[in-house]
């Protein structure tokens, strides 16, 4: 994967050296090293695969209360944006971090932008796969995006009145 920004000690830099290999499609014909797969593959490769071995990828329909079990073994979640207008993995973010304790790496992968990197990090994201097409040195900046946040986020619960 290519184009990834990883937050490292609480600061964003380029990932030069991505292991992992995204497969979006079910059924794929899987290569050896660090995969991210489809929730179907992922489960169905469980029994033939040591788990914590694969990433997860999460498409916007898909459930994650199911995965409580399966959690701590899991080293990444991707969570698909496939439209800047859709909303849904911000949710599933936000829910992994703060209902389900999830502590692993959280990468958006799909449409990603430079304007959405500060509102995804709220939501417990802490690496990202900007666009092909867009520049990943550029998108660094929208991390450092919101100076102050009024409201209650996975890295500061407290809303602002309660922080002075």
């Amino acid at each position: 994967m290519r184009n990834v920004i990883g937050l490292r000690n609480g600061e964003a830099q380029l990932i030069e050296h991505d292991p992992w290999q995204l497969l979006r499609e079910p059924g794929e014909v899987l290569p050896d090293g660090l995969l991210i797969l489809p929730l179907a593959t992922w489960i169905a490769r469980r029994a033939q695969r040591p788990v914590g071995r694969d990433g997860l990828w999460l498409g916007p329909d898909d459930e994650i209360e199911p995965l409580r079990a399966w959690l701590p073994q899991v080293p990444l979640i991707a969570v698909d944006f496939p439209s800047f207008r859709d909303g849904r993995g911000y949710s599933q973010a936000y829910l992994l971090r703060s209902r389900l304790g999830w502590h692993g790496e959280l990468r958006a992968v799909g449409d990603v932008l430079r304007d959405q990197l500060s509102h995804m990090r709220q939501c417990g994201f802490d690496s990202y796969a900007v666009r092909e097409d867009k520049c990943a040195e550029d998108a660094l900046k929208g991390l450092a995006g919101m100076s102050v946040l009024y409201g209650r986020s996975v890295i500061e619960p407290r809303p602002l009145f309660r922080r002075r």
